[in-house]
């Protein structure tokens, strides 16, 4: 099938072979013998349908500052010798807005394409022995942590990476949080809050014996009760940051505690037994629909960045264009100006490619009768 009217916009053929997973094993075997083929790796295609996306994008703003830049050139140049419209500083202004405003909407994705790439991260935090490590081995289904009824246990940081309902997740079981005076644990405690504050979904776990001793009255704001209680360990989640609360144990109050918790109380609480398994199904549930919020729907919608590096060099060209915009704004000298729009195309460059002196002549030759 021709591009770019497939998947990823690129040539593409597809076999459907017949006779088992041997034959098709020989076949992968075979293909994979042709010189510069190899296996896609997990997530490749859904990957490269958004770089095609993203690739098409970037090559429209690199030639439409191009296209300024040798517009400010002309003027610079030959302004006084040839017959240049006399409106041309406003039309590139307006043509750079253009570009800034399409180059802010694309850089406020939310990273959610960053996070299809290497992962959602989300960070387990609590006080000692409330079930932080067999919350981890739970829902990885795995013994990843070592549990044990001595509070401390858990010293450092604990990852353990896997996949959840279909999106990359990355899940960091970490140190109780307590004041200690023992030199190891207190950095334990120091790592688990940078983890909490560098991650993108927070789940605070307490036991119900603690959600016990919790007034209500301070529950009927969910995301306010969490965010208080995360800011009393020393970890302030950022406008982004999703987290959410977990209440494990309660196989250990009366079945009509625990009921009239999850009839009663918001939505956004989560309540379980990892001991039991009690709560645990709608516990993924919950956890899988927010990873999906903050990774969207990856064939719905507008492409994502997918590389911190990218998302870096756009963001210093962006900073670069409303640089432009503020020297022309303050009657500065048009070279300044058009210095800043070279370095936009410079940082844009590290992304799509180099930009040439040529191509700037070119458009220059094309768009005015230079000597003519």
């Amino acid at each position: 099938m021709p591009g770019p009217h497939t998947f990823t916009g690129e040539d593409l053929a597809e076999l459907h072979i017949h006779g088992g997973q041997a034959v098709i094993n020989a076949v992968l075997y075979a293909i994979g013998r042709v010189p510069k083929t190899r296996l896609a790796e997990p997530g490749e295609f859904t990957r490269r349908q958004m770089d095609g996306d993203l690739r098409r994008k970037f090559s429209d703003f690199r030639e439409r500052l191009m296209t300024a830049r040798a517009h400010l050139e002309a003027f610079i140049d030959f302004s006084e010798e040839e017959h240049l419209e006399p409106d041309i500083l406003n039309k590139v202004k307006r043509a750079v807005k253009s570009v800034q405003v399409d180059l802010k909407e694309c850089l406020t994705d939310n990273r959610r394409g960053e996070r299809l790439r290497n992962g959602v991260h989300v960070t387990i935090v609590g006080e000692p022995n409330v079930g932080k490590s067999s919350l981890l081995n739970a829902i990885c289904q795995k013994p990843t942590a070592i549990v044990s009824p001595i509070a401390g246990t858990t010293r450092d940081v604990v990852e353990s990476a896997f996949d959840l309902g279909g999106y990359p997740v990355l899940l960091s079981d970490t140190a109780g949080l307590r004041e200690t005076e023992d030199v190891i644990e207190s950095e334990g405690v120091r790592r688990a809050v940078s983890r909490a504050v560098s991650s993108d979904l927070i789940v605070l776990v307490l036991d119900a014996d603690q959600f016990t001793h919790v007034a209500p009255s301070s529950l009927d704001n969910p995301d306010s009760f969490i965010r208080s209680r995360l800011a009393s360990f020393g970890i302030q989640p950022v406008e982004n940051q999703r987290v959410t609360l977990l209440v494990n144990k309660i196989d250990l109050v009366p079945d009509e505690v625990a009921q009239q918790w999850r009839t009663s109380l918001p939505k956004e609480f989560i309540f379980l037994s990892c001991t039991t398994n009690t709560g645990m199904r709608e516990c993924i549930g919950k956890l899988t629909g927010m990873v999906e919020e903050l990774c969207g729907n990856p064939l719905v919608g507008e492409a994502s960045l997918t590389q911190h590096r990218h998302r870096s060099n756009l963001e210093a060209c962006a900073e670069r264009l409303g640089r432009f915009q503020e020297l022309l704004d303050s009657a500065e000298d048009v070279t300044l100006a058009t210095h800043e729009i070279q370095q936009a195309l410079r940082f844009l460059g590290k992304v799509t490619g180099h930009v040439y002196v040529e191509e700037v002549l070119d458009v220059i030759f094309r768009d005015f009768c230079i000597g003519k």
